[in-house]
């Protein structure tokens, strides 16, 4: 058995709504806004704020729907609502401020901008697996939430646990309680915690905070260095496709442009990588290697660097990374 993860479609977000209104500690939470989640949760897809995936375990008769998980980037002002006492369920209201008009979610230039400036604040929408979950299962599930918010420079993380067993381990993962008195980071786990989780609550970490928590996957992502090469978005989705392994027809018919296009996009990122760090992408490999061959490894090079460097495909706002590189400050958050 296999457990993978890719990114949510149109056609997966009934089965994750399914998933929710069947769940025995989630599902009552969003009883009075279930008839609109699925149409929310499509609205969304494709927004930079709007960062979805699903599980699935693959075999080689079947494939099965095992969990998903949802997180968004929200204005600071929603966030300090999430952690402002009284708590409410944060899923079912993100539901209902969306369908109502009211998203506290970033738009896409302001997430450009966030992450290229102070920082992103990233709440936690839900994260659900089947009843049935093995701890491959859960291994994997925390492994691709790291992996999806690596790269981003985020200042706080805001979430709330699905079950006791989340909790539990949340905490012992690096996350604070927060407070439900007077709303600060760092309330001590009570002594039978199932009271926490049947009502509202709230579990974050800052990036002030993180800097205590190295070593834990809670406090790697707070991890970051800025992107040196400045890629434009069409060029992010491109080697955001190629790093699956697609060939440039496959990326023809995945980006819905042509060959031609595709082949000028590798030529632009080429030049565009030679002028910011030519050491990557060195102009002569081997003089025994064919040209073609060159070719696959000058290719293979960049996309090694790419899946160590995941702030390179993150939404950035160009002008901005400009202005930071001419005033010679390229660590607007620390490395921890």
């Amino acid at each position: 058995m296999a457990v993978e993860y890719r990114a949510m479609r149109p056609k997966d977000v009934r089965h994750c709504v399914e998933l929710v209104a069947n769940h025995p500690t989630v599902g009552p939470r969003y009883a009075s806004v279930l008839d609109i989640l699925g149409s929310v949760w499509l609205e969304l897809l494709g927004a930079e704020a709007f960062l979805s995936v699903v599980f699935e375990e693959i075999t080689p008769r079947h494939t099965r729907f095992l969990g998903m998980g949802i997180s968004v980037f929200v204005s600071d002002d929603f966030a300090a609502e999430c952690r402002r006492p009284p708590f409410f369920w944060i899923g079912p209201e993100l539901a209902r401020r969306v369908s109502r008009g009211r998203s506290p979610l970033l738009s896409d230039r302001e997430v450009r901008e966030a992450n290229s400036s102070d920082g992103l604040r990233v709440v936690v929408w839900e994260g659900s697996t089947s009843e049935d979950a093995n701890p491959q299962v859960i291994s994997k599930v925390v492994s691709a939430f790291v992996e999806q918010h690596q790269g981003f420079l985020l200042k706080e993380w805001i979430t709330q646990a699905p079950g006791l067993d989340a909790l539990v381990g949340t905490i012992h993962s690096g996350a604070f309680l927060v407070d439900p008195v007077d709303g600060r980071y760092g309330a001590s786990l009570p002594a039978d915690p199932e009271q926490i989780v049947v009502k509202p609550h709230c579990l974050g970490l800052t990036r002030e905070l993180a800097a205590d928590r190295v070593g834990s996957w809670v406090g790697s992502l707070f991890l970051y260095q800025p992107p040196r090469l400045g890629f434009r978005r069409s060029e992010q989705r491109l080697l955001s496709a190629a790093l699956t392994g697609a060939t440039d027809e496959g990326l023809s018919d995945k980006l819905g442009i042509s060959l031609s296009a595709v082949k000028k996009s590798w030529r632009d990122i080429y030049a565009r990588v030679g002028d910011q760090a030519p050491e990557l992408v060195p102009g002569t490999l081997s003089p025994m290697l064919s040209g073609q061959t060159r070719g696959k490894e000058k290719k293979q090079r960049l996309l090694a660097h790419l899946r160590a460097h995941p702030e390179e495909l993150r939404p950035i706002s160009r002008k901005l990374l400009s202005k930071t590189k001419k005033a010679g400050d390229c660590s607007p958050a620390p490395n921890l």
